[in-house]
């Protein structure tokens, strides 16, 4: 009767141990840095915005000397040619902001460059990490430097050394495990 009994407790948690599903989570900041085509992308576009930044800060500054020259000018100036320097101020403005939002806007060109350098390295990252959860048989991989908050992780489900060696990339350091 115990060998039965304890047949039937083996059997079922053999049984219930193959239904248990296999959790890991990715450090994605962690994987993109030790990506050298990332690290090019992102010095292309710190080099990118540094010089749309300045484009923008001589034109503002050449804004602002219009104002003070304005200022300045105001008391000697007639009625209309004030009115003709006011509006070339705003129009000035104006434009330094369309550009500014150009530049830097929700869908601007840096939004848009971000896309065509940035992009294509997330798919290959994601990619990896779909190919290798699948050959692996997890269930669920989380990434916890994204907007998923992760309270507890244990180290040892940390796989984004393997995401790395997955794609053929070398680490600088090795995460501790």
């Amino acid at each position: 009767m115990k060998k039965i009994l304890f047949l039937i407790l083996l059997l079922t948690a053999t049984s219930v141990s193959s239904f248990a599903q296999k959790f890991a989570y990715v450090d994605s900041e962690y994987i993109m840095q030790n990506i050298p085509e990332y690290n090019d992308a992102q010095a292309q576009l710190d080099e990118l915005s540094a010089a749309w930044q300045q484009e923008l800060e001589a034109k503002f500054k050449s804004i602002d000397k219009m104002y003070k020259d304005y200022q300045a000018e105001s008391v000697l100036l007639p009625d209309e040619m004030k009115r003709k320097r006011e509006d070339a101020i705003v129009a000035a403005e104006k434009e330094a902001k369309d550009l500014q939002k150009k530049r830097f806007g929700k869908d601007g060109d840096m939004f848009k460059k971000r896309q065509e350098l940035i992009k294509p390295i997330q798919d290959k990252v994601f990619n990896a990490i779909s190919q290798f959860a699948t050959s692996k048989n997890y269930a669920m991989i989380f990434d916890k430097s994204g907007s998923v908050t992760v309270m507890f992780a244990d180290p040892k489900y940390d796989i984004s050394d393997n995401i790395l060696e997955e794609m053929g990339y070398s680490f600088n350091t090795k995460k501790n495990k």
